[in-house]
């Protein structure tokens, strides 16, 4: 007979699909250069592994798409700004958002950006980000039963960036996002 104690059995949800993508642009920092502005059609996977419920189940696939549809939904037709770079310069006004770099200089309309608190909007760490949303959302409800979480950003076929986190055992009091 199989040993089902919970640290021989695994069992996971994963989440994957049409409504889980974000057109967006970006540019990207390499080294101390810039990537040109363009864009991509990006899809986002989401799979969590836990034990499960009491309803027998690791999670409600309704849930979890809802909660990646949601993180989608902010990047969905914006402009990608890594407000953490240290290699951009950056200024917010009220109107429009100024990103220069080396003699180049780039102004959009604050409407049409999404300032993410990250490096660099590579494909890795726009995954951190979603699964952060991801996380946030799923703590609100009854999820104590997930003990991992792994999030891949498409940019193109046979381009991905990924990012994956145990969960801490006292999750979700200490999400963290």
């Amino acid at each position: 007979m199989a040993d089902d104690s919970p640290g021989n059995v695994a069992r996971a949800v994963t989440v994957e699909g049409v409504r889980l993508r974000f057109a967006a642009s970006h540019m990207a920092t390499l080294g101390d250069d810039l990537e040109p502005l363009h864009g991509h059609n990006y899809i986002a996977r989401c799979r969590v592994d836990g034990t499960l419920t009491d309803d027998r189940w690791v999670i409600d696939f309704s849930i979890l798409k809802r909660a990646v549809r949601e993180a989608c939904e902010e990047l969905d037709h914006r402009f990608l700004l890594q407000r953490d770079s240290t290699l951009l310069d950056i200024v917010e006004d009220v109107a429009a958002w100024t990103v220069g770099f080396r003699g180049r200089e780039y102004r959009f309309p604050a409407s049409d950006v999404v300032a993410l608190p990250i490096e660099n909007s590579t494909a890795e760490l726009l995954a951190e980000w979603v699964a952060g949303r991801v996380l946030a959302s799923l703590a609100a409800g009854d999820h104590g039963n997930l003990t991992r979480i792994d999030v891949e950003i498409e940019e193109m076929p046979g381009q991905n960036g990924s990012y994956a986190r145990d969960l801490p055992p006292d999750w979700p009091s200490t999400h963290g996002g």
